[in-house]
């Protein structure tokens, strides 16, 4: 038998309509996926009955941010998307569904307000979730969109409000009748410049600050990894939770919540992010000490943790995709699908974990993380990403759209190794090529 002399080439048509088939079958379950995707902003989505609204806000890249309220029947009470991304969430005392929230739009054109785009504008507002009537409270515009949100804003008075400034590296007082900033204190005055995340750029990523009973402030730069107290004078430095670059304690956290005395503490509730898990510490002899840590299979970047009055936790699952509640013997007793929410508040508990008693004060039990109750795990992807370090894991997750699983993996593959082998081909057929720009001579 004789061979032939070359194996013959499939001509350059068929091959390339091959490429294209092969393309177009890898792109289909994408496709199919994008379009068929619950946004979250606009689903009718029920939640489980409960005893409140419950009140949720979303920043994300995908979905698009919005703020969304839950009837106590589980009936979808109240949305808005207005803006590009929803931060703290406040109930307004004194009214049954008031809430004061704050959010952030991107101005990408050049205007009076902002010379070089893009700017970002903040606003605080509130609305009444039974009539959707909406007032604005306060806007402010601030140059270099990115890293200059504010994400949380606290009521002191009836004209003055707390907040924690991103961008400007520190917290002020607010006042809403005359726009004038009363009061500020400044991170450059406690921190060295190489500290944190690099200065200038979101160098202390101050997302959270609260006014104590005392009158002092608790703040919490997530980037210095911990939580500070500050009176007239500065920084109380035996009072600090946290150091910088020691993760065991915290791993850039978000909106830790103080717990007085009165209900057990001092103490402080913590949603310890990059770590996967809910803390809390209890002040005991000058010292901070961890009284209480929670996290099951599902649990990925929590971004907020309220202590309920019945020692129930109201926890915000950012990469989770849920709220829920965890009761004080650890397990889950209440839930909702939301995708990437920043924050949530039960409206028939006061304001964030006021009035919540401490972890040793209601002997809730912990649950360490790893050690899942059944709830459910995390989804396929985020599962394949456990592999990677935190924080490059929950940055991908934070980008990665919402409807892109596991399945979707090995068509994307095949798709962009087809489109790789195709270009590389024309670029052959047309005698053209790519040189690698360092050389031996």
């Amino acid at each position: 038998m004789e061979l032939p002399d070359r194996v013959p080439v499939p001509d350059r048509r068929v091959l390339r309509a091959a490429f294209a088939l092969l393309v177009v079958l890898s792109a289909l379950p994408l496709g199919f996926a994008y379009a068929t995707a619950d946004s979250g902003a606009v689903a009718d989505r029920q939640a489980p009955p409960t005893d409140g609204i419950t009140v949720v806000t979303v920043h994300a890249f995908d979905p698009i941010g919005h703020i969304v309220a839950y009837a106590p029947d589980g009936s979808r009470l109240y949305t808005n998307d207005t803006y590009d991304a929803y931060f703290d969430v406040d109930p307004v005392s004194g009214t049954a569904a008031t809430v004061e929230y704050v959010a952030v739009s991107e101005i990408t054109e050049r205007s009076g307000v902002c010379d070089q785009p893009p700017c970002a504008r903040n606003v605080i507002e509130r609305v009444n979730l039974t009539t959707g009537d909406v007032e604005r409270l306060h806007a402010t515009v601030v140059e270099d969109y990115h890293g200059h949100e504010w994400h949380d804003v606290d009521r002191i008075d009836d004209q003055r409000l707390l907040v924690a400034d991103i961008g400007g590296n520190g917290v002020f007082v607010l006042n809403t009748t005359t726009d004038v900033v009363e009061w500020r204190w400044n991170a450059q005055s406690h921190y060295p410049l190489e500290a944190g995340g690099g200065y200038p750029s979101d160098w202390t990523h101050l997302n959270d600050v609260e006014r104590l009973p005392d009158g002092r402030y608790m703040a919490s730069p997530r980037n210095m990894d911990e939580v500070i107290f500050i009176n007239e004078s500065g920084v109380q430095e035996a009072w600090t939770l946290g150091e910088d670059g020691d993760h065991s304690v915290l791993y850039e956290q978000h909106n830790p919540d103080y717990i007085p005395a009165g209900e057990g503490g001092p103490a402080v509730v913590v949603a310890d992010s990059e770590n996967d898990r809910l803390v809390e510490f209890q002040r005991v002899d000058g010292r901070w000490e961890q009284s209480w840590v929670w996290a099951d299979a599902r649990l990925s970047w929590p971004r907020d943790a309220d202590r309920l009055p019945d020692g129930d936790t109201l926890v915000t699952d950012t990469h989770g995709d849920r709220i829920a509640v965890v009761a004080p013997n650890g397990s889950v007793t209440w839930s909702v699908d939301v995708t990437n929410p920043y924050e949530a508040e039960r409206l028939s508990s006061p304001d964030e974990s006021e009035d919540g008693p401490a972890a040793t004060a209601a002997n809730l039990q912990s649950r360490e993380p790893g050690g899942g109750d059944g709830s459910g795990g995390g989804s396929p992807v985020g599962v394949l990403l456990s592999l990677i370090p935190a924080k490059l894991r929950h940055g991908l997750l934070f980008v990665i759209p919402s409807w892109f699983d596991a399945v979707h993996v090995l068509p994307l593959g095949v798709g962009l190794a087809t489109a790789a082998t195709w270009v590389a081909l024309e670029l052959r057929w047309a005698n053209l090529g790519v040189q690698w720009p360092l050389y031996r001579r």
